[in-house]
């Protein structure tokens, strides 16, 4: 029996087959061309801004432009802080492929100090993304040269031409101007960091950070394209900053010159006020430092320099120094006891060389030995700078009173002066020693805040805003140094006006000022001679290391560090005060023969525009 034939194909099964794997086929198509079409959406619709804006950033940049920081000027228009150009080398972290080798590279050509990359590393570590971070300050034209010839070689790194700050007078104005520099990582918390991305330096101490939101400006920006290397192709925007404002100071830089060279290498502070408006004509300490160190970074040798001087050229003298006022207070405590009505311009007291307390052996005694007189009046107290009437005056007139009283001088507390550091001095109380000395007080620290000495301090500024309350008969302004911003002037503010003392008690204590100047036995009399203009003064010799009961002051037995302090204090011209005048001379000893003539000096260049000078000072006694 035949075998049946064996179907060889099933036609039916294949076309099911192929219509399944087509329809497979076709959804893996559909499938795929869907991911493709979907994401060239999200690509080209959705996310088309994001990409547009990454694609821009490789091509386009906004760069900030540095405002030009304001220029300062002295009273007569003369430049006393400017603007400088500079080249620094800088790299762009986003350009740079190997950031080690780059720098490497560059040692080649440009020499960097392990500061250079320590501050070049912590810059960037708060710089903003593409922001330019400043390797290495004020390249040199040689330095500029070689980074040009070997640029290819470094992508990323550029030299920038900017503006920095110059100080043409140098140690002149120092302590005034104070400094800028670059800005630090606790700065830059606190600062803006849009108006302060195009530069690295801000003001640091003085009127620089005083003033430091007039003087900085406004940021402006730029938007250029660049190629593959970041190279600048063009500007595509630009909108140009605000410069910062320039301004104007009531310093005459000649006198503070004068002031400087009076001084000499003494260390010690001279300051001139004008007692009308509260301008400061001069303000200067001694010894003083080259601030155009610091613009760009001072060095670790030439900062420790500074540090370890024991003269201490950084600590700005006027503002921060603390002085015993000594007998320069005296006319101030001449006035409390007029206002009071514990003594009259007649009232005598008796002047043995001495005076105790009531019930007391301790006897405090007088600079002078043997007393200036069987008694004394109050304009022989002030002229010849008694003691023992001022122990007295100021046994009756009690702490509380004298402090009240020196308060209203501006004593024990800052002046208000637009600059930066200052400190309060000390006017002391019952309060204030209960405070901090955990005590009361003592009847005999009355007695030595009476000559200016035990507890009592003031700063040289003080000293000066104190006897320009004196020379203005009652005004207590706020010493400005500021005089106009631009075109417009800025007046100093009135602090307090003593419209409350009897009359004729103004004219009876500068009279006798006076006569320290010009009366037979003033303690400053030589500073009458050739003198073309009146003037009122007062001396002082503050202590710097007490002296036991008995014994005499020996300057040849003391170490020159703790030898006493020559102060002095004086106003011109007396009927209608223009300027006056505070000296402070550590270890100067002599207010009228040491601090006077600096004064002097002081007051001549100003009155009369002129340095001749002064005559030669010899045989004089004085406090």
């Amino acid at each position: 029996m035949p075998k049946p034939r064996q179907q060889l194909k099933n036609t039916q099964r294949e076309r099911l087959i192929y219509r399944h794997r087509l329809m497979l086929s076709l959804l893996i198509v559909f499938l795929l061309t869907g991911i493709v079409v979907s994401r060239y959406t999200l690509l080209q619709i959705v996310d088309y801004e994001i990409y547009k804006t990454q694609s821009d950033r490789n091509r386009i940049q906004l760069l900030p432009i540095a405002p030009k920081r304001g220029l300062i000027f002295d009273r007569n228009g003369e430049l006393l802080a400017e603007n400088i150009p500079s080249y620094t080398l800088t790299v762009v972290r986003e350009r740079v492929d190997d950031l080690d080798q780059t720098l490497a590279i560059i040692q080649e050509f440009v020499e960097l100090s392990e500061e250079d990359i320590a501050q070049f590393y912590k810059g960037l570590r708060r710089r903003r993304p593409y922001q330019a971070v400043p390797l290495k300050f004020r390249l040199s034209e040689e330095e500029i040269a070689r980074v040009a010839v070997n640029r290819h070689r470094v992508p990323g790194v550029e030299v920038d031409a900017q503006l920095v700050r110059s100080y043409p007078h140098g140690e002149l104005f120092a302590h005034v101007l104070g400094y800028v520099g670059k800005i630090s990582e606790r700065e830059q918390e606190r600062i803006d960091p849009v108006n302060y991305s195009g530069t690295h330096y801000i003001g640091k101490i003085g009127l620089e950070k005083y003033y430091e939101d007039l003087l900085h400006g406004t940021v402006g920006y730029q938007n250029v394209e660049t190629n593959a290397h970041g190279r600048i192709l063009r500007v595509l925007d630009s909108h140009d900053p605000i410069p910062g404002g320039s301004i104007r100071l009531h310093l005459d830089a000649q006198v503070q010159k004068v002031a400087t060279e009076a001084l000499g290498d003494k260390r010690g502070a001279v300051v001139a006020i004008d007692p009308r408006s509260g301008g400061i004509i001069a303000m200067v300490s001694t010894p003083s430092y080259d601030p155009n160190l610091f613009v760009s970074g001072i060095s670790g040798t030439d900062y420790r320099a500074l540090q370890e001087d024991p003269d201490l050229p950084l600590y700005n003298r006027v503002l921060q120094g603390q002085y015993p006022p000594a007998s320069t207070i005296k006319p101030i405590w001449g006035l409390a006891g007029l206002y009071y009505g514990v003594v009259t311009p007649s009232t005598r007291i008796a002047d043995p060389g001495w005076f105790s307390l009531p019930g007391g052996s301790h006897r405090y005694r007088d600079w002078k030995r043997g007393g200036h007189g069987l008694t004394v009046d109050l304009d022989d107290a002030i002229v010849q700078s008694c003691d023992v009437y001022f122990y007295e005056l100021a046994y009756k007139l009690g702490i509380d009173r004298l402090h009240s009283f020196g308060l209203r001088f501006g004593l024990g507390a800052t002046t208000g002066v637009d600059n930066t550091n200052e400190r309060r001095g000390l006017m002391p109380s019952r309060e204030w020693k209960q405070e901090n000395r955990g005590t009361h007080w003592y009847p005999g620290e009355t007695i030595n805040v009476g000559i200016g000495q035990g507890f009592m301090l003031v700063t040289p500024l003080q000293l000066a805003v104190s006897t320009s309350v004196i020379a203005s008969r009652g005004e207590l302004r706020a010493p400005r140094l500021l005089a106009a911003v631009g075109d417009s002037p800025v007046h100093a503010p009135l602090m307090g006006q003593l419209e409350d003392v009897p009359e004729g008690a103004w004219e009876t204590v500068i009279r006798s000022m006076e006569r320290v100047i010009q009366g037979a036995r003033g303690t400053a009399r030589i500073l009458g001679k050739d003198l073309k203009y009146s003037l009122a003064g007062k001396t002082g010799t503050a202590q710097v290391v007490s002296i036991a009961q008995g014994e005499k002051y020996d300057a040849e037995a003391l170490e020159l560090r703790k030898r006493d302090h020559a102060l002095f204090v004086a106003f011109a011209p007396v009927e209608n005060p223009e300027i006056a005048v505070a000296v402070v001379i550590e270890n100067g000893e002599h207010g009228g023969s040491v601090a006077g003539p600096v004064a002097r000096k002081v007051m001549d260049a100003f009155l009369l525009d002129t340095l001749a000078p002064m005559p030669e000072i010899s045989g004089v006694s004085d406090e």
